[in-house]
């Protein structure tokens, strides 16, 4: 099959015959992405020409890394990106970089592991039951890790765990795992990026694409990261995944669609286009169920955008996940793209990523549970893909029943973690006060440790 790739810079040139129902008030645009296999939605609007049907000139722009990405969106270098899910509310909030930006659409759900060294993987063992076929039972507790962290302890050494930024997804996940073993990943105080007060597990920033060879340098024990680096992991023989974040929390906002609250402003039918684009392309990621994702892998391959071979990414987004050359097993939720409403921005999403902000420190103080609500509707926008769902309705290119229109945006509470604690939305506060391990309350934090 031949695709319409130029490059890591591509450009898709649309005619004025081609253009959608809207009328856009611009028509180039620059995207960026990180070279994840979760960056889908992006690639496949651009090769199936949806970007194309309405009106729009874009070009998929692979940028070095989140925080390059973030400034490159708030400068206007570039008009939107596949963001991690809390970036927006992080930047909207002022932690780190201070700027105001929106998401009408989630890209996915679930996607990342959290894999350890073979060293790890060896004093973890052990811990950890086998079912009657002798592979290891899951979920696998953080617990597990206890005796390679003494071991490292007992050398002198800290025991470190690389995850992606201080706002990601992977951090907040990582950080769930820990703690929900009984093990203090530490705490954010005002000013700090690395989070490690009172810490028994020290965590750190490595670029995706980067972490394979820095485990297998042995700078790092362990990592949490998107795919296809986990995978990557078990076909060099130098790693083990240990737990897929479906586990952690099943059903997980991972990614979504980033831009600025002045672009959406200046542009509107724009950013309606731009969502229809994306909830075609998602749509076609899940259709037939999966019927079409053997296709995405052989595009994802390409180095304009993932880059890595297309067997070490079609295992996660065909279905199976492998834990070990020797232990692969079907994960058909691994990557969920458009069933279970998946790319519907709920404000829930939202504030779950911000309680794990207050519980380690990036929000340095309490927040009643109504300041939880304005700020994640003032960065996730379902009226903005509601609106764009129901014109892909009327000209027939979605199904009514595939929307959740009219939704409150919060989804019913859940207590599918790995620790079984139950959140609901709507009560931050109570959720956070079920941890034994975060901040709670009005507790605060000094590089002296937790305070109140």
């Amino acid at each position: 099959m031949r695709h319409r790739l130029a490059g890591t810079a591509l450009t898709l040139l649309a005619s004025a015959a081609n253009a959608g129902t809207l009328p856009v008030e611009t028509t180039d645009l620059t995207i960026g992405f990180i070279k994840l296999t979760d960056m889908a939605p992006l690639a496949i609007a651009y090769e199936k020409h949806f970007f194309e049907d309405e009106g729009l000139y874009v070009r998929l722009e692979a940028q070095a890394n989140w925080k390059v990405l973030l400034n490159r969106v708030i400068s206007g270098e570039i008009d939107g990106a596949h963001m991690l899910a809390g970036q927006p509310l992080a930047a909207t909030i002022g932690y780190g970089t201070k700027a105001h930006i929106v998401t009408p659409f989630s890209m996915d759900l679930n996607g990342n592991a959290i894999t350890v060294s073979n060293a790890v993987w060896e004093l973890m063992k052990p811990e950890i039951p086998t079912g009657a076929d002798g592979k290891p039972v899951h979920p696998i507790s953080a617990a597990a890790l206890r005796p390679a962290i003494d071991a490292a302890n007992a050398a002198g050494k800290a025991f470190n765990l690389g995850m992606v930024f201080p706002v990601s997804t992977h951090n907040y996940e990582l950080r769930y795992w820990l703690a929900a073993g009984g093990l203090n990943p530490g705490v954010y105080a005002s000013g700090d990026a690395k989070g490690q007060i009172d810490a028994e597990v020290l965590l750190s920033v490595t670029p995706p694409p980067q972490m394979p060879a820095t485990l297998e340098a042995g700078t790092i024990a362990g990592y949490s990261v998107g795919e296809p680096w986990n995978q990557a992991a078990v076909f060099k023989g130098i790693g083990r995944p240990v737990v897929t974040d479906e586990e952690i929390f099943e059903n997980n906002p991972e990614k979504v669609f980033g831009l600025t609250e002045a672009f959406v402003e200046k542009n509107p039918n724009t950013t309606l286009a731009l969502t229809k684009a994306l909830i075609r392309a998602v749509a076609w990621l899940d259709a037939g169920n999966g019927a079409n994702r053997a296709e995405a892998v052989e595009i994802l391959s390409h180095s304009a955008y993932v880059g890595a071979d297309a067997e070490v990414i079609a295992g996660s987004m065909t279905g199976t996940f492998a834990f070990g050359k020797d232990d692969v097993r079907p994960a058909p939720d691994f990557n969920i793209f458009f069933r279970d409403h998946a790319s519907y921005p709920y404000i829930s999403d939202a504030v779950w990523t911000l309680t794990q902000m207050r519980r380690w420190g990036q929000i340095p103080e309490a927040k009643p549970d109504s300041w939880y609500d304005e700020t994640a509707r003032s960065v996730y926008r379902p009226a903005i893909y509601e609106e764009a769902a129901r014109l892909l309705v009327a000209e027939g290119k979605a199904q009514a029943e595939d929307f959740p229109f009219g939704s409150d945006g919060y989804k019913p509470a859940t207590d599918a973690f790995i620790d079984g604690i139950d959140y609901d939305g709507r009560k931050p506060n109570d959720y956070l006060a079920k941890f034994p391990i975060g901040l709670k309350g009005d507790e605060t934090v000094t590089s002296a440790g937790v305070q109140g």
